[in-house]
């Protein structure tokens, strides 16, 4: 496990070169992103590891529970403030190789449920069903970054 900044790694970046992604909370382990570029989904986060790592195995066992804590308090905070229909999760990592998870809520009317978001669509979305999503992410990312601060600064 090297943990360097890859050249070329969108993820080792501090900021999204694209606009991308927004980083909505850190610690010195992991940082959660707000996904900007999937507007049919508003409620899109991503928990990334700040090292360059590929494999979830690479962690030691204290920082995979680390980011496993942070991926449920990512989740726990779109349960608590959306309500959403279900929540995905998903580690691929195939076209970006660094450790990150996609966390993602979904509703019963998105375009592409009950399908991953990566698959064809279904059916339009309401016209204004995502924005008001959208409109309640402010206090998401305040949830989630008061969760990131209360969880266990102990290094494995």
């Amino acid at each position: 496990m090297s943990g360097e900044p890859v050249p070329g790694c969108e993820l080792c970046a501090a900021a999204s070169p694209t606009g991308a992604w927004q980083v909505v909370a850190a610690d010195d382990r992991l940082r959660v992103l707000r996904v900007l570029d999937a507007p049919a989904f508003p409620a899109f986060y991503r928990v990334v590891w700040r090292t360059h790592v590929a494999e979830f195995s690479e962690l030691s066992a204290a920082d995979r529970l680390h980011c496993m804590e942070a991926v449920a308090a990512v989740e726990q905070a779109l349960r608590q403030a959306l309500a959403p229909t279900k929540i995905n999760l998903a580690s691929l990592g195939n076209v970006v190789p660094h450790l990150h998870w996609h966390v993602v809520a979904r509703f019963a009317w998105d375009s592409h449920f009950p399908a991953p978001i990566w698959a064809a669509a279904q059916r339009a979305s309401p016209d204004d069903a995502a924005a008001q999503v959208a409109s309640r992410l402010a206090a998401v990312d305040a949830a989630i970054e008061a969760a990131l601060a209360g969880l266990s600064p102990g290094r494995g």
